[in-house]
């Protein structure tokens, strides 16, 4: 288990914005929970107000489930690119399901997905990355404040 403190995760939150200013984002969407501190801090960096957030469920307790559920409340109207935020890309189970339900909801919309973390076994690569993962990361958010 790696634990990932607050002073790496601020500067890879400021490699990640200078990964993702090209894409030009109008919108983000963060994934609840893992993605809201990035979001946050990626809209700063990026100067952008508009953050929306979606979020989903795999796991009851430590148990998966069969099918992924999304609880949506994104509204998408007048933007051509949005970025998709989570902390890490580990099984990637919830980035493919997030995407292709954006993308299948919003054709018309470029989604580009950016996280902290990837590891190579996952089922969705990240058009943006920062790390690497091979080992279970304890984010500070998870462990700082309990």
């Amino acid at each position: 288990m790696k634990y990932y403190a607050y002073e790496e995760f601020k500067n890879d939150t400021q490699t990640l914005i200078h990964q993702v200013k090209g894409f030009e984002a109008e919108t983000l969407v963060g994934i609840a929970r893992g993605g809201l501190t990035l979001a946050h801090a990626m809209a700063e960096g990026l100067d952008l107000r508009a953050v929306q957030t979606l979020r989903t469920e795999l796991y009851d307790g430590e148990h998966k489930r069969s099918q992924i559920t999304v609880f949506d409340t994104v509204v998408l109207h007048n933007v051509q690119r949005v970025l998709v935020l989570d902390d890490i890309a580990d099984s990637g189970e919830t980035l493919a399901v997030v995407m292709q339900y954006l993308e299948d909801r919003y054709p018309q919309i470029i989604f580009k997905a950016a996280t902290l973390f990837y590891k190579k076994t996952s089922v969705y690569t990240p058009h943006f990355w920062v790390n690497e993962a091979e080992d279970w990361i304890d984010f500070f958010w998870e462990r700082d404040f309990k």
